[in-house]
């Protein structure tokens, strides 16, 4: 199977930036997209043959998620069955005969850390759903975790230590989020590689630079991590800050 993940940062923008034909090259199982920053139908996202799953946020051009489905799942949910967690649009999670697919915006902790708070209510929420539904199947969670893990994964660590994305806070629940059974994909194939990003900032040439941070996922349940045949960080695909990312498995 697969799977691409991809924060567009604005779909409507990365409509007029060939991502349609990217999908057309790719021809993915799915395709799930974060900061989508629209309402369904604002836009004509013409996939032949996928099937439309939006969770856009109460608040108009702002955060959102969709996904396009080649395979009609068995069901379809929004959010994270969290009270609090269900205005911005930040999770859809598709059900099929052997796996769940979790595609998720994580909210981001802002500059000095402002929301922090309620990312840590966030991290706790999202992963006591992500452990009900991985008893019941394996899970594959995707999309902009907001979050680098380690020093390697982010050009400069040392100068963005506390900052948001890095902070000690979030990388800590992270590491909680792996100990409760899940595995981040691109590591277990390629766990000393550097210079593997997926975002950039728009500022000083970042990206020309390649001065990023990888915080677009795909972590899967322990037991289905066998099944992972390559992971790959499309970075020469430019239409927004961050890159898509593509996961080939055997589910």
């Amino acid at each position: 199977m697969k799977l691409i993940t991809w924060n567009v940062n604005g779909l409507r923008a990365v409509l007029k930036k060939g991502f349609l034909d990217f999908c057309g090259s790719e021809r993915a199982d799915a395709y799930c997209l974060q900061e989508t920053k629209m309402q369904r139908g604002q836009a004509e996202v013409d996939l032949d043959g996928y099937a439309e799953y939006w969770n856009s946020a109460d608040r108009k051009g702002y955060s959102g998620t969709a996904i396009f489905s080649r395979v009609t799942p068995l069901s379809a949910s929004y959010d994270i069955g969290a009270e609090g967690h269900d205005t911005e649009g930040r999770s859809i999670t598709l059900e099929y005969d052997n796996f769940y697919l979790v595609n998720e915006y994580t909210p981001n902790a802002q500059d000095g850390l402002k929301r922090i708070a309620y990312r840590m209510e966030w991290e706790d929420a999202r992963r006591a759903y992500l452990r009900t539904l991985d008893a019941r199947k394996p899970v594959v969670l995707c999309g902009d975790l907001n979050v680098a893990h380690e020093e390697i994964d982010l050009k400069n660590p040392k100068s963005n230590r506390g900052n948001a994305g890095f902070s000690d806070e979030e990388r800590g629940k992270f590491e909680k989020l792996l100990d409760a059974g899940f595995t981040d994909s691109f590591r277990r194939l390629y766990p000393d590689r550097t210079g593997a990003y997926t975002w950039w900032s728009y500022r000083f040439n970042a990206r020309a630079n390649n001065a990023g941070w990888r915080i677009d996922y795909f972590l899967v349940s322990n037991r289905i991590a066998a099944g992972i045949s390559d992971v790959v960080l499309l970075s020469e695909v430019f239409g927004s800050d961050h890159c898509p990312v593509r996961l080939e498995i055997d589910l």
